[in-house]
């Protein structure tokens, strides 16, 4: 059944982070990402429900309540806080109502689109309830006993990336994503190795973030990032160790996508701006290089070692 999840929550007065990984803070594989934005007050969005995706939603700024029927009954959850999200199962019929200006909307999801995987109207759907076995599609994994599966596992250190020092800032590609125009809000959607070049592990994003703060001084070995601007603007500076490059992001449909082997920055934040960052590996601290110093060092060693 449904089930509210608090995520971790990282307090800075730079701004907060939280973050949510695959199969650890939420019970299923991320297939797919994508968020609504541009709400005007007062809408509705989603009437619908889905076959077999599993979805986690969680209001990024502002509010909005998510109505869920099982078939038996009907309950409504106020989202308005972006460290508590809900996980809804398969064959739920879901709404989202009820949203502040300007809300943002951001949903993971366990299959990419699939249009068949739709039922969009509600008579449809109470019909499918009593033909299926409902108690196997909404299973949940046990998430007292499993959702920290990836966190007590024991993590072998992490091995450069083979791009790690030969990887430049020019490496480092701008995306414009794909935009579902609708007056009810506008909606980006992202599938795995589809309209992102690799899985998503993690979602990380920055909020409460005051006007000018500075964040994000390291380098990965490793992790593929896509950084966007979901709300509000700020730039990303990244460094190869012999180039820089500023790049403004201020647009919810732009992403940077930042490779391994790329010192970043991220600067001249609007206030209250949100930045969203999809990446192709779970927490690792041993993928972080923190010194700028060690970052150096790592890039200018022998390429034949």
């Amino acid at each position: 059944m449904e089930k509210i999840i608090e995520l971790p929550k990282i307090c800075d007065i730079r701004g907060n982070l939280s973050f949510i990984e695959s199969l650890n803070h939420i019970p299923f594989e991320i297939k797919r990402a994508y968020w609504i934005y541009d709400v005007p007050g007062g809408e509705e969005r989603g009437a619908h429900a889905f076959r077999t995706q599993h979805e986690f939603i969680v209001a990024l700024s502002g509010s909005f309540d998510v109505v869920l029927n099982d078939g038996e009954k009907t309950s409504r959850y106020h989202l308005n806080r972006s460290y508590k999200g809900i996980y809804v199962p398969p064959m739920t019929w879901r709404c989202l109502d009820n949203f502040s200006t300007n809300s943002l909307c951001f949903v993971l999801s366990s299959e990419k689109f699939d249009p068949s995987d739709y039922i969009e109207d509600f008579n449809l759907f109470t019909e499918e309830l009593n033909e299926k076995d409902i108690i196997s599609i909404r299973s949940l994994i046990n998430t007292e006993k499993d959702r920290h599966i990836i966190s007590d596992i024991s993590v072998s250190p992490v091995i450069l990336n083979e791009c790690f020092r030969s990887s430049s800032v020019n490496d480092c590609e701008e995306y414009l994503l794909p935009q579902i125009h609708n007056i009810a809000g506008n909606l980006t959607a992202l599938n795995n190795n589809d309209d992102i070049p690799f899985s998503i592990k993690r979602a990380y994003y920055l909020y409460d973030v005051p006007a000018g703060a500075e964040r994000g001084g390291h380098a990965h070995k490793n992790l593929y990032q896509f950084v966007i601007a979901a709300g509000g603007s700020f730039d990303v500076v990244i460094d190869d160790g012999e180039n820089r490059r500023t790049v403004r992001l201020d647009r919810p449909n732009w992403a940077l996508m930042i490779v391994p082997g790329i010192w970043r920055e991220v600067i001249n934040f609007s206030g209250g701006a949100i930045c969203m960052v999809l990446a192709s590996e779970i927490y690792i601290e041993d993928d972080y290089i923190r010194e700028y110093n060690d970052f150096k060092k790592l890039k200018d060693e022998d390429h034949t070692l």
